[in-house]
């Protein structure tokens, strides 16, 4: 059992009546909770939004959003997260993983809707799509995010640039200026190499957008722009899953955006592309 739900059985006793029958419906649907707004939870339970949202304070969450954050984690490690190092003892077969690899991918994608900020969201795509030079980088698994968003917005004809060598980094970013783009990708939030570019980035008068999750990490306190992903997955586990699922759906939404925006402007060179690698099939 999530230990989140737990810690709400233990404080049953204590909350009003409306409390509890929120608490009720909480612990009895747990899966439908992170999908629902104060609004659909206040009609399933028969009780006002402000009292879901004094449930909240009273189980020491500062809002329905926070504790809808929180019980996403909760139940991500408690019930799908495969990526716990505690789960290599686990017996199952290789169908039952596929399984439970689209459960917990689906259930990460669908937890980024809690973790955006639409306002940081609509920045982040003004500042690219105006950026002569865009860099991306990441380490480890935020790496892979970082090599298809250079991938993408090449194709969109910008001066992206990206290298999983932190020195090669070095040199680059003090040709950048201001309004151009450092794109920071660490699902802690707290890598060393990472924050240590962003940083130097800064300096140059470069736009920093991070990655990273809704925590408020170095890297989410340093960044100009903050995308936010959800915490999906432990800090400690045997590979990145569902974390870079939520990093790439972000890369994909930047890129879908700007692409709306100057796609006039782009769609010939992308049809020459194209008729070029026709040619090349045999």
């Amino acid at each position: 059992m999530p230990t989140l739900i737990k810690s709400i059985k233990q404080q049953q006793e204590s909350l009003s009546a409306a409390e509890k029958q929120i608490a009720k419906y909480i612990i009895q649907n747990p899966d439908l909770i992170p999908n629902m707004t104060t609004k659909e939870l206040s009609t399933k339970t028969g009780v006002s939004e402000a009292s879901i949202v004094r449930f909240c304070k009273s189980i020491g969450m500062g809002s329905f959003k926070s504790f809808k954050l929180a019980l996403v984690r909760d139940l991500t490690i408690a019930e799908m997260n495969i990526t716990d190092v505690t789960n290599l003892q686990k017996n199952d077969s290789p169908y039952d993983l596929f399984q439970k690899v689209i459960q917990v991918n689906k259930f990460a994608i669908d937890s980024c809707t809690d973790s955006m900020n639409k306002k940081e969201l609509d920045a982040a795509v003004t500042t690219i799509k105006s950026a002569k030079k865009i860099v991306f980088f990441g380490v480890g698994g935020s790496s892979i995010a970082a090599v298809d968003a250079h991938y993408k917005f090449t194709r969109l004809g910008y001066h992206s640039i990206t290298s999983l060598d932190f020195h090669h980094l070095l040199t680059v970013i003090p040709y950048l200026e201001k309004g151009d783009v450092f794109i920071a990708i660490s699902t802690s939030g707290m890598t060393k190499d990472v924050i240590e570019l962003a940083q130097f980035a800064q300096k140059t008068g470069a736009t920093v957008i991070a990655i990273t999750n809704l925590d408020k990490s170095t890297l989410h306190k340093l960044a100009d722009i903050n995308l936010c992903t959800p915490n999906v997955e432990r800090d400690f586990r045997i590979g990145s899953i569902p974390s870079r699922m939520t990093q790439l759906t972000i890369i994909d939404t930047l890129y879908m955006s700007v692409f709306h925006q100057i796609g006039d402007k782009v769609i010939k060179h992308y049809h020459d592309a194209r008729n070029e690698m026709e040619k090349l099939r045999r």
